[in-house]
């Protein structure tokens, strides 16, 4: 682990993994406050390294320290809940010294039942003496290949409390804009995360333009080229401009069947505009499309309960009052206890009393 003043989420962290890793190496960079502290309850292999505005540089001395067979990298707000902490002490037991890397799933956002709704993979335990490297100041990335294997192993990301200074900042946009400074060109990936953080800090012209400069590249990742227009529809929608935003929406089937969330936003958008046959298309597009088991964002939302919602809202209006409440059931086969299922039943049962 790297860390930089995550005294309120470390603890957490490490109680989750002390019995399950047989060394814990936490890298610090530079914390004012408990961190080290805290570290040297769990492990007395912590280490100062200078900060240097690269996360890369931090991560690959982290890597150096290492002398078991593999290893596992965590964020001090991440955690393997008890379920994934026994998946992981059988994936030790059974792992075939073959394997170059695991990939594990990363749950990041949850819905009010602790459900998870927004995940992708990372190769989370890789073999040591591959010497995989970590590539990138900012948004860095391990370059891994080989033998690499799928597992079902989840990392939770804990949210920080945004009423803490540290819990967020504008440090990897400051990053960017210190390299472009200095005349650093850009890969396609620096493009796209350049974007994202100037989306996330509400420069929202600025961010399309960067979007569509790594899209104009056409050597980023299938997904983040989906996710680069999901997010500039985004910094339209935010600008006030429905036409741009569902272009962009649009243009990311160019790159791969429609996503359950475009499907969905589109949806949204005709719905919007009360053309609800048309929303009908594209939110039951969203229930039936298959998507492979890919490596990047996946919320499930958009896929299960949210437009079979949509779907009873636009059925009814369509006047197909059969469909309407067929989808509300179906919403409720993911949301047993969502309050607008809840209301929808109410409204179905008073409609069919009143008009029996």
């Amino acid at each position: 682990m790297i860390v930089k003043n995550e005294e309120e989420v470390l603890r957490q962290c490490l109680d989750s993994v002390k019995d399950i890793c047989d060394e814990i190496i936490i890298v610090d960079t530079g914390s004012t406050d408990k961190t080290k502290q805290i570290a040297g309850e769990y492990t007395d292999k912590v280490m100062d390294f200078k900060w240097i505005d690269d996360f890369s540089a931090a991560r690959n001395f982290a890597f150096k320290q290492a002398t078991s067979s593999y290893i596992l990298w965590l964020d001090a707000d991440d955690v393997l809940q008890k379920a994934d902490q026994k998946k992981f002490k059988k994936l030790k037991e059974d792992l075939d010294e073959s394997v170059d890397a695991v990939s594990m799933l990363y749950h990041i956002a949850f819905d009010e039942c602790g459900n998870p709704t927004f995940s992708y993979r990372r190769n989370r335990l890789v073999k040591r003496d591959r010497n995989f490297k970590w590539i990138g100041p900012v948004h860095e990335y391990l370059e891994v290949y080989g033998n690499i294997i799928s597992s079902d192993i989840a990392v939770t990301h804990r949210k920080r409390d945004k009423s803490n200074p540290n819990s967020a900042n504008d440090r990897n946009l400051k990053i960017y804009e210190k390299r472009l400074e200095r005349g650093e060109a850009f890969s396609p990936r620096d493009l796209f995360y350049y974007a994202n953080e100037l989306k996330d800090h509400s420069f929202y012209q600025k961010a399309i333009i960067y979007y569509r400069e790594f899209l104009a590249t056409r050597k980023g990742w299938v997904e983040d080229e989906i996710r680069a227009c999901i997010n500039m529809a985004a910094c339209y929608r935010m600008l006030g401009n429905p036409e741009k935003e569902i272009e962009a929406l649009v243009l990311s089937i160019s790159y791969d069947v429609p996503r359950p969330e475009v499907s969905c936003r589109i949806g949204d958008l005709y719905k919007g505009r009360n053309l609800f046959r048309k929303a009908i298309i594209w939110y039951r597009l969203a229930t039936e499309i298959e998507t492979d088991d890919h490596q990047g964002f996946q919320q499930q939302s958009y896929a299960t309960w949210y437009p079979h919602l949509q779907l009873c809202v636009c059925y009814w209006q369509a006047g197909e009052m059969e469909l309407a409440e067929a989808h509300n059931q179906k919403a409720k086969y993911y949301r047993p206890h969502d309050s607008q299922v809840k209301y929808n039943e109410r409204f179905f049962k008073e409609y069919k009393e009143k008009n029996s």
